[in-house]
């Protein structure tokens, strides 16, 4: 079981992401619930980085949050880089998949 925060989380799911990352929870994890939503970043560099979203277990080095009965993993040194960051679900004709909003940008 994930031991959680009574932080507020510094970013946003969208209604529609919410529904995603449930279902994913229900159908993949149902058995796991040592598991979270983590959310981070990758790279730097030239091409700048990478918003990552993945299910993972809690690390040492780890805050994590519940929001709307989703537990959220984020590593505690890629906080400042999620700030105000906005996760979405889209679903048209370009594709299907979560959108990262960065207002940072």
């Amino acid at each position: 079981m994930i031991s959680l925060t009574n932080k507020i989380l510094p970013l946003t799911l969208t209604p529609r992401a919410i529904v995603q990352v449930k279902a994913i929870m229900e159908h993949k994890l149902a058995s796991h619930q040592e598991y979270g939503l983590r959310i981070g970043i990758k790279g730097g560099g030239c091409s700048g980085a990478s918003f990552l979203l993945g299910f993972d277990k809690a690390k040492t080095g780890d805050d994590t949050y519940m929001h709307e009965d989703i537990p959220v993993i984020i590593e505690k040194k890629h906080l400042m880089y999620l700030l105000g960051l906005e996760i979405d679900y889209e679903d048209s004709e370009e594709g299907t998949g979560f959108v990262f909003n960065n207002p940072q940008a």
